[in-house]
């Protein structure tokens, strides 16, 4: 079950607090030497991410637990690679840790690579659609496995009453147990970011055309 930050009413919260709980934040990600436009939304993005979390925490807990895609460590070691990724994540991310926060493991590096290793082979031409779509199932049942891990994780470290924040794509495929509640953190910048992404296509499309 996933829920909205803001229609969260006084009665529910006492209930969301006895709960294990994720905090989800949908990962955007730099994009080094982009245009300046991208920068400021991608700025603005992740200060509007930390504002809502804030009030998030103060309704229904402090986070207990981290969790971030594309991450292989845990602990100081997990904070530092996050950092690397995603600086602005791995400012929440340490943040929260300093507030006595853990960071877990949450991926598997093997499932991981696997899917990756898939997707680039999805990016050639393939002579055959017989080939291109025995790649294709490859590559989803590698995906498929990952978010399962992913899932699988959470479950056996977010404990009872906790809140886990997790950072992820947001075209993911985990399924979450069904007594974890899930509070996506959404917002008006994300919206943005994709308008934007969309405006861009499409003006490359028409400069193509002509």
């Amino acid at each position: 079950m996933s829920e909205e930050l803001g229609k969260i009413e006084k009665p529910e919260v006492y209930a969301f607090k006895a709960k294990r709980k994720i905090y989800l934040v949908p990962l955007v990600n730099p994009w080094e030497d982009g245009p300046e436009e991208y920068q400021e939304k991608f700025q603005r993005y992740w200060g509007q991410v930390n504002e809502q979390l804030d009030k998030l925490e103060l309704k229904l807990g402090k986070v207990n637990r981290i969790y971030h895609e594309g991450i292989f460590t845990q602990g100081e070691e997990g904070i530092k690679a996050t950092d690397t990724l995603n600086k602005r994540s791995g400012e929440i991310a340490k943040l929260r840790c300093e507030q006595e926060a853990v960071f877990e493991v949450v991926e598997d590096m093997a499932l991981t690579g696997e899917s990756m290793d898939w997707e680039r082979c999805l990016a050639v031409d393939f002579y055959t659609e017989k080939a291109a779509m025995q790649v294709y199932e490859l590559y989803m049942e590698a995906l498929r496995k990952r978010w399962e891990k992913i899932a699988h994780q959470i479950d056996t470290t977010l404990q009872e009453g906790e809140a886990g924040l997790l950072f992820i794509r947001e075209r993911h495929g985990v399924q979450f147990p069904q007594d974890i509640e899930v509070f996506t953190i959404s917002p008006p910048a994300l919206d943005e970011i994709h308008r934007w992404f969309r405006d861009r296509a499409q003006q490359q499309q028409s400069s193509s055309a002509e």
